[in-house]
């Protein structure tokens, strides 16, 4: 008798769980990482994120998922993270502990806890909402894979800390001075940062061809245009507020 063609298909659910601890084992193993194909998309992400998520449809042909086998996107990340965030600290505070302090929330807060609490948000709501109802019961039914919401979260993150602590960083002295100027600059890159990575994560999820009405992951960056001239005209300067937030040094 043949087989049906439920055997030997793993379901999506079973898959993740075999995946994870494999992907949190070679965490550890940096030889098993491909770094170089790693930069090759932190580049293409700030310049060409579509041909990112073409690659990531290729990824799906060859290994049947949709996320990264290869941590090695998040441990550059956190690594370039960690460098930046010394960078800071090194020029704007004047405690070592509190340093430390802060390197270490903005890994463990700002980037794992906050991007798992978004990955998770963006997972459920496309899981539940956004999918598109199977044809027939013949066709397989396709989910979201967590872990692929957190490499989309990932992906939209890297272009917003290119320009929020690579750009910022350079540019601080100036941002954080009084006067129309700075106040104007810094909400310009802060709005075009967090417009950014809204665009990423709606191009992350549009790829996915069971998806509809992705567009919705649009709509913050209309929110953020309407809200950027408010803070300008109240003079709100948000380098200054986030400086004044995280470093012992006030200004």
């Amino acid at each position: 008798m043949l087989p049906t063609a439920s055997k030997g298909r793993m379901p999506s659910h079973a898959r993740s769980n075999t995946v994870f601890p494999q992907y949190l084992r070679r965490i550890v193993k940096w030889q098993q990482m491909d770094v170089e194909y790693t930069f090759w998309q932190m580049l293409h992400l700030c310049t060409s994120p579509k041909i990112v998520y073409q690659h990531t449809k290729y990824h799906k042909q060859t290994k049947n998922q949709w996320a990264r086998d290869d941590p090695a996107f998040i441990v550059v990340c956190s690594l370039l993270l960690a460098v930046s965030t010394l960078a800071y600290c090194a020029a704007y505070d004047h405690s070592a502990t509190h340093a430390g302090f802060v390197i270490i929330s903005v890994l463990l807060f700002h980037f794992m806890f906050i991007g798992g609490v978004l990955a998770t948000c963006c997972w459920f709501l496309t899981d539940n909402y956004l999918r598109e109802e199977a044809p027939n019961s013949h066709v397989v039914e396709q989910r979201v894979e967590w872990l692929y919401a957190f490499d989309v979260h990932c992906n939209s993150f890297f272009p917003m800390f290119v320009m929020l602590y690579v750009m910022h960083y350079f540019l601080s002295p100036l941002l954080i001075a009084h006067g129309f100027i700075p106040l104007l600059l810094s909400n310009l890159l802060f709005m075009v940062a967090v417009s950014y990575y809204h665009y990423l994560n709606y191009l992350g999820y549009d790829v996915l061809p069971f998806l509809e009405r992705t567009t919705f992951f649009l709509f913050p960056i209309g929110i953020i245009i309407v809200l950027s001239p408010i803070m300008i005209l109240s003079g709100f300067n948000p380098s200054r507020y986030f400086m004044n937030m995280y470093f012992s040094q006030r200004l």
